[in-house]
Parts: C-alpha cells; sequence; structure tokens
C-alpha cells in the first residue's frame, strides 16, 4: 500500500493473493487508516496453525462471512504481530517475508528476531544491517 514501507523502509510488497490476505483483503500487510495490527507477512505451517488454534486463533477452519477461506500449510498470510510473537516464544513461529511485512510490526517484535525466519533474503545482505 502506497505510504507504508516493510520492514527495511522499502516499499510494502504484497503477501499473498492465493488465498488474498490483509486486513483489507487487498494482499498486502497494511496498517491503513483503523490501524490494523495483521502486519507480519507469515508462510503459515502446520505446526504454527495447531498453536494457534490451540489459543483460541482458529485459522484453519473457513469463515465464508468474511471471505476468509481458512489456511493450510505453506499458505501466505498477514498475521497479527503479537500472535506471531506469541508463537515465536512457544517456539513455533512460521517463516516470514520481510518485503511484505510491515515496518509498524517492528513496534512488537525486533528486527533481528524476524530476519531469523527470513525466507526472502535478499543477495546483497548489506540490507539487513
Amino acid at each position: 500500500m502506497q505510504g507504508e514501507s516493510n520492514v527495511f523502509g522499502g516499499e510494502l510488497q504484497s503477501c499473498g493473493t492465493d488465498p488474498i490476505t490483509g486486513f483489507y483483503r487487498d494482499g498486502c500487510c497494511t496498517c491503513g487508516p483503523d490501524q490494523a495490527v495483521h502486519l507480519v507477512c507469515a508462510v503459515v505451517t502446520a505446526e504454527f496453525l495447531d498453536q494457534q488454534r490451540s489459543v483460541g486463533n482458529d485459522l484453519i477452519t473457513p469463515a465464508p462471512a468474511y471471505g476468509f477461506p481458512g489456511l493450510r500449510p505453506g499458505d501466505r498470510w498477514c498475521v497479527v504481530a503479537q500472535r506471531w510473537l506469541e508463537a515465536h516464544q512457544a517456539g513455533v513461529a512460521p517463516p516470514v517475508v520481510l518485503a511484505s511485512t510491515n515496518s509498524r510490526a517492528l513496534d512488537v517484535i525486533d528486527l533481528a528476531v524476524l530476519q531469523k525466519y527470513a525466507v526472502d533474503v535478499p543477495e546483497d545482505l548489506s540490507s539487513l544491517e
């Protein structure tokens, strides 16, 4: 989304369109005027989905009324930064796409922690410093 940046300060990239993700269902982990907190672009894993369900955040069961198809391992999804951090603390955090993770996630999660889970590491590693 225009005006919002990723964790490197660059343009926020799309997280996923199959299924379509984002609080605004625009494919991006945008904060927007509603101050949405679905800021981390995660590549969900079975362990993460199971852990989320166990804490009352069922991301597996479809909810058509909300345009939510239900997730499967390998799907990219904008997840709540605090929930991702809780999964990290539980040892089940999924990989993240840093170019698609909103810079506002850094208010909750340290960049060094996110980098450990990065699946989009650029060839020029100087941008990670």
